[in-house]
């Protein structure tokens, strides 16, 4: 197993009503994931609405769920930004704060070439040698995509030790596995793609289905490992259609809905992202129902 575990989940960011940071309900989420397997906990990622959070909020979420979940899991800190400068400064921060790591986002909006690319995760990674850093490419939100290229010549610096993958293509998934160390990691940004980049060398997923359905993603995983692939695809059918659910609208709007469903006081996203829809709360209802996730009324 990874440094970081094989269920690492991105972890959402609760509100409260007037729609603060909910420190309160966010160490009690954190502490709650890592009793239902999850392995490592992302925090201030997409998932967590990392683009409308401010930095103070975000370290103060980076401390309270590390004392959260001290002894039982790892905490990653999004720290990735479209300025260099801003990144160095924020990993420096999360450094000092004695975290596992940190997830460095492909510049966003500013659509740099793959050689400033390289350059700017290069010197991330240099200004905290020490600290393990994770390349996230999602070229669906950056607008930029980093080729396996790039990817095989970042990982040749010793900190730069794995890459969540959420482009979706899983040519990139063996480009990549082809060409590193096996000690560089390859985790899913998709829960659906999991069991599939698991055939091409990925080690797990960076996973937000795991807020409902960690020891399951768990069970998949350790199945697949141990040369039982009829048991993981079996897993994988089954928890294929909240896979899918959870994107029926942008992320984390259907997770945080979820969450309300099963009584967690998570709030709704902050603006701009807002989605009320019946047709979302139904079909969540119905599928997490059928899991097992929700209780019959």
């Amino acid at each position: 197993m990874t440094m970081f575990g094989r269920v690492m989940t991105a972890m959402i960011t609760p509100f409260t009503e007037d729609g603060n940071v909910n420190y309160a309900v966010a160490e009690a989420l954190a502490a709650h994931l890592t009793e239902r397997g999850t392995d490592t906990l992302v925090v201030c990622g997409t998932t967590g609405e990392s683009p409308t959070l401010t930095w103070d909020e975000e370290y103060q979420l980076f401390q309270v769920v590390q004392q959260a979940v001290t002894g039982k899991a790892k905490v990653i800190a999004g720290t990735g930004s479209n300025s260099t400068s801003e990144a160095i400064a924020a990993t420096q921060k999360a450094d000092k704060l004695g975290l596992d790591g940190t997830l460095q986002v492909v510049p966003y909006y500013n659509k740099p070439p793959q050689a400033g690319l390289f350059e700017h995760f290069q010197a991330i990674a240099k200004s905290s040698p020490d600290l393990p850093l994770i390349l996230y490419n999602v070229p669906g939100r950056t607008g930029q995509h980093l080729n396996p290229e790039t990817v095989i010549r970042l990982a040749k610096i010793p900190n730069i030790v794995a890459i969540k993958e959420a482009s979706g293509n899983l040519d990139q998934v063996s480009q990549i596995r082809r060409s590193t160390p096996a000690e560089f990691s390859i985790y899913s940004g998709d829960d659906s793609l999991t069991l599939p980049m698991l055939a091409v060398g990925a080690q797990g997923v960076i996973s937000v289905a795991s807020h409902l359905t960690g020891e399951s993603i768990q069970q998949m995983i350790r199945a697949f490992e141990q040369g039982q692939v009829q048991v993981a695809a079996q897993l994988h059918f089954k928890l294929f259609p909240l896979f899918k659910a959870l994107f029926y609208s942008t992320n984390p709007i259907p997770v945080k809905m979820a969450l309300r469903l099963q009584g967690w006081q998570v709030g709704t996203t902050r603006l701009p992202l807002r989605d009320d829809s019946v047709a979302l709360d139904q079909l969540l209802q119905t599928t997490m129902t059928d899991l097992g996730l929700l209780e019959v009324k």
